[in-house]
């Protein structure tokens, strides 16, 4: 299996809603993007499913040097490998790289957040920093598409944090912030419990509808000339809207379930958006 074989099939059995908008990409591009969502897979796996801490970080420093590696040259592992040759084509930088795996490494650290700048802190170093690399493989000429990017990678972050609210408390972890759920009157216990209620229910109308103003608030950063070229970004925002769509019509319902889209809904939204351009 070559490199970038390798990283099509990490991406493909990962089940992402990404995957859609890479299809719709040129070969070199779509290699590119593959390899960075490969990455990201790859070190988010590394915390996810590895059950001692300390190995968990073992591994992750070990993704740190082969990052280090990698922009000399000698990066080992097929994911290294495959995103190497995109580097300087698409002004890839390891300061970013490097980023993520602190993200990573914040879920190590910390279960919880006091409150929504403690929160957009991680979400910038595991999200927004994903957006700005993405943007720059799908095509930037001018800086504010950057800007987009990193707001957009926050709007994701924030639908990623709503749709799996219930998935993260079973595995003893709380994004939504300490303050707000003081404001909304709803306690670790409820979550942790999945007690759903009318003040959880207002609590995630409040998380939805700040979402869904970080998505117009990107959209407006976006300038018209890097439009066409940032069109997977765009289907990704189709799709994840979506789910926040049905996750409000289903009154929240995220404590006991995951909600998602059919792969054939998740390839119309991704075709509609490339269609309108």
């Amino acid at each position: 299996m070559s490199p970038d074989e390798y990283c099509q099939q990490k991406t493909v059995q990962s089940g992402s809603s990404f995957y859609y908008s890479f299809l719709f990409l040129p070969p070199e591009r779509r290699r590119a993007i593959t390899a960075l969502y490969a990455f990201c897979r790859e070190v988010d796996d590394t915390v996810d499913e590895c059950t001692d801490e300390s190995i968990a970080r073992i591994k992750l420093a070990w993704w740190r040097t082969e990052v280090s590696a990698m922009y000399k040259g000698n990066g080992t592992h097929p994911v290294m490998q495959a995103l190497q040759p995109h580097l300087a084509v698409y002004d890839l930088r390891e300061k970013h790289l490097q980023a993520i795996i602190d993200g990573m490494e914040m879920d190590l650290n910390q279960s919880r957040y006091l409150d929504y700048p403690a929160l957009k802190t991680y979400c910038w170093h595991v999200a927004s920093v994903v957006g700005i690399l993405s943007a720059s493989i799908f095509g930037v000429t001018d800086k504010r598409t950057l800007e987009y990017a990193e707001g957009l990678g926050l709007a994701f972050q924030l639908t990623n944090i709503i749709r799996d609210v219930g998935e993260d408390a079973r595995k003893g972890r709380i994004y939504l912030p300490i303050s707000e759920l003081q404001q909304f009157g709803v306690t670790a216990a409820d979550l942790l419990n999945a007690r759903h209620s009318d003040k959880f229910e207002q609590l995630m109308k409040f998380q939805t509808d700040r979402a869904q103003q970080m998505y117009d608030e990107a959209f407006a950063l976006l300038p018209q000339q890097d439009r066409r070229a940032q069109r997977p970004g765009l289907m990704m925002a189709a799709i994840y809207r979506a789910v926040l769509g049905e996750i409000e019509r289903d009154q929240f319902k995220v404590l006991s379930h995951r909600t998602s889209l059919t792969p054939l809904r998740k390839l119309w939204l991704a075709w509609k958006t490339y269609i309108r351009g």
